[in-house]
């Protein structure tokens, strides 16, 4: 982005309007990576005048700036970020994926050269290293293994650093330093060190040392890249499941369009089985919505005209006429999905223990590697000496130990919960796992199996209905027919839209639905059921439930144990959910909540001082699961619910979220203990470097020995 004579660019084409006219723009910002840096660029951003609010998403890199008139200027926000050491453009969901996808590229290539380099570097360092033991090379082949050695790998260093070396750039254009300046810095003068021992014929060169260490650090940063990139699809897995096009009614009839052309007002049709593309009100018609992706509710909903509808709930029996009240970008489908990148917005500003630390390291580091070369050359050594020396403190305070302190641990907790069932998708989950103090169940697939079963089956019952319940989409008739088996179905089928169905079973008239449907007064209101018979012949009732878990109240037991807090969050009918809670011994649930009504228990119980872990499976539960300081999916749950989960466990028991608790606290355990040494080392080899005890190459084995030693102690990750 360039801008004439100091004056930003004019963006005003990009300004977006809300429906009170408010403008906003949405902007793409790279370079970004971690919670200090969102932190500024909000602060920064909010500062400009006529700017309302300011939101940066660091996983999806968008910056979403309101303005409180039309005086906003979104030029002046571009010239802001850039400013800041950022580079900021309008935002394009697909120019950010091919970016995204660039820079995962531009990773690999750099991890391979460095991989590359590091192996064949040592393959002319290995006989320098020999001369420690009484091996010594003639001065004529050293100064060749040396340059052998630089020839291979400075070029390597230089590409692999790339990444570093950018980042340490814009930061400190910026005025700041961030984790990447000590780490170029350190690289930088590893490089210039033992190219001057090279020409200078000195004893030691430390190429290798430098590309072994960018290829370990690539590693942590390509993982990084990874977790950011399963993060992205959440949102977006959401607005997948929104209906791509619908029947129009136009003056010469049906049409299908788009979703992205509805507008209020629009007249739409939508047949049984289809999925609501967008809100909207019922004009003409009555059916049922399958509303368990939206609510988390077993039952079918009765809807008729004047009633609200929401997109992604999928119409069952009747045909509907609806007429359109919002567009799909403000559709209740995609107010969830907003929900879920506004629950990653906020995930994001967890600052872990290593970026504490961090933030102290890089000016100790640099103020002790600066006072260690002027005091060297200031008590009398030599600027060769003095840089040695000073080149020897940045490599054996290297962050690698600090850095692996708690990424090492992650990985053995993560290999041992993923042998036991559980895929921990995010490092830092297990840290905020390990924190936790209340945990929200949802109810409908989670506590309970989610599937309607047949309660007490009577054979011959079965079979007089299972034709007529195999005719049918309703999801009671469809567990009635799985009960069944396959067999005949019956002939003229008729769906009567929020009653149930009706056809000819061997010549005879039968039906199948609700109790007023089969003229029965309705009995127990907060009963799954449904009724069948012949015409004119005796009814037979069909009850139905949603078994909870086999070891959901021995989990939930557990947990209590562990001095955690457990409630129940649920979009099902208050008997249902009392039941459920009543028989897994929890004493505080709700029913009837909306998705937002979910993510809004989590933040009310987050403003309480709480650290919820939120265990769903459903749409309804994703904005809830994002919100949350930790979130769990089963298996079986919505791909966009196990997008917005940190971890996700197989199987059909819920005592893998005791197990994942206890490894994450073991985790805990061994990544404070790793702070710990990594802090003492550091207090002993800084000053032993700069005393002179230590040169580059033993500064280097220090390294990769505290690297070792807690690496070695985190294999030490158990259960509780």
């Amino acid at each position: 982005m360039t801008y004439d004579a100091g004056r930003p660019a004019d963006l005003s084409a990009f300004l977006k309007r809300d429906p009170k006219g408010a403008p906003s723009v949405d902007l793409l910002v790279r370079g970004a990576r971690c919670a200090g840096c969102l932190a500024k660029i909000e602060r920064e951003v909010l500062a400009l005048p006529g700017v309302k609010e300011a939101r940066f998403n660091l996983t999806t890199g968008k910056l979403t700036v309101g303005f409180a008139s039309t005086a906003g200027d979104p030029g002046r926000v571009v010239e802001t970020v850039e400013r800041l050491g950022y580079s900021a453009t309008p935002y394009d969901p697909s120019q950010a994926q091919a970016i995204y996808d660039r820079e995962g590229r531009a990773l690999i290539l750099a991890m391979a050269v460095a991989a590359f380099g590091a192996m064949n570097t040592m393959m002319f360092s290995v006989p320098l290293w020999a001369g420690l033991f009484g091996q010594e090379l003639g001065p004529a082949t050293r100064t060749v293994m040396m340059w052998l050695s630089g020839a291979v790998g400075a070029p390597c260093a230089i590409y692999a650093g790339m990444p570093f070396f950018r980042s340490a750039w814009r930061s400190l254009k910026a005025g700041r330093a961030n984790m990447d300046v000590p780490i170029s810095i350190g690289v930088i003068l590893t490089l210039v060190i033992s190219f001057s021992e090279t020409l200078l014929q000195g004893r030691d060169a430390y190429f290798d040392a430098a590309v072994s260490l960018l290829f370990l650090l690539l590693i942590g940063r390509w993982l990084d890249h990874q977790l950011r990139a399963k993060a992205r699809g959440a949102a977006a897995d959401l607005l997948a499941l929104q209906a791509t096009a619908a029947t129009r009614l136009e003056a010469g009839g049906e049409r299908r369009v788009p979703i992205s052309e509805l507008a209020p007002g629009d007249v739409l049709l939508v047949r049984p089985g289809e999925r609501l593309p967008v809100d909207a009100v019922v004009e003409e018609g009555a059916s049922e919505l399958d509303n368990a992706l939206l609510t988390g509710e077993t039952a079918a909903v009765d809807v008729g005209p004047g009633q609200l509808c929401r997109a992604g709930a999928v119409n069952l029996t009747g045909m509907l006429r609806l007429k359109v009240v919002a567009r799909s970008e403000d559709s209740a489908l995609a107010g969830i999905a907003r929900l879920v990148e506004a629950g990653a917005q906020a995930r994001s500003r967890y600052v872990r223990l290593a970026d504490k630390a961090a933030a102290l390291y890089v000016p100790v580091v640099h103020t002790v590697a600066a006072l260690t070369f002027v005091g060297g050359w200031a008590l009398g050594l030599g600027p060769r000496e003095a840089l040695i020396r000073a080149v020897a403190v940045l490599i054996v305070t290297c962050p690698c130990a600090l850095g692996l302190a708690v990424p090492a641990v992650q990985i053995t907790a993560s290999a041992r919960l993923f042998r036991k069932g559980v895929l921990v998708k995010s490092g830092a989950a297990l840290e905020r796992l390990a924190e936790v103090d209340h945990v929200i169940f949802d109810k409908t697939g989670v506590l309970t199996e989610g599937r309607p079963k047949l309660v007490d089956p009577v054979p011959s019952c079965l079979a007089l209905a299972a034709p007529l319940a195999r005719a049918s989409r309703h999801p009671l008739a469809r567990a009635l027919a799985g009960e069944a088996g396959a067999g005949p179905i019956a002939s003229e089928v008729r769906e009567h839209a929020g009653l149930g169905v009706e056809g000819v079973i061997d010549g005879r008239r039968a039906r199948l639905g609700r109790a007023i449907f089969l003229g029965i007064e309705p009995q127990d209101a907060s009963e799954t059921e449904l009724w069948f018979g012949f015409e004119g012949d005796t009814k037979i009732r069909f009850r139905f439930t949603d078994a909870v878990r086999p070891d959901a109240a021995a989990a939930v037991a557990a947990l209590k144990a562990r001095g955690l807090e457990v409630e129940i969050l649920s979009g099902d009918v208050a008997p249902s959910v009392r039941r459920a809670a009543d028989e897994v011994g929890v004493d505080v649930w709700r029913a009837g909540l909306t998705p937002e009504g979910k993510a809004a228990s989590v933040d009310a119980c987050a403003r309480q001082g709480h650290r919820v872990l939120m265990v769903g499976d459903g749409l309804n539960d994703a904005a809830a699961l994002a919100k949350a300081h930790c979130a769990m999916a089963p298996g079986s749950a919505l791909e966009a619910s196990q997008n917005a989960a940190d971890l996700v466990f197989s199987g059909e028991g819920l005592m893998a979220v005791v197990e994942a608790y206890d490894i994450a606290r073991s985790a805990r355990r061994r990544a404070l203990e790793n702070f710990g040494f990594a802090s003492l080392y550091n207090l002993v080899a800084a000053p032993a470097a700069m005393l002179g005890f230590v040169n580059p190459f033993i500064a280097a084995l220090a390294m990769s020995g505290s690297s070792l030693v807690v690496t070695l102690n985190a294999l030490r990750t158990g259960g509780r």
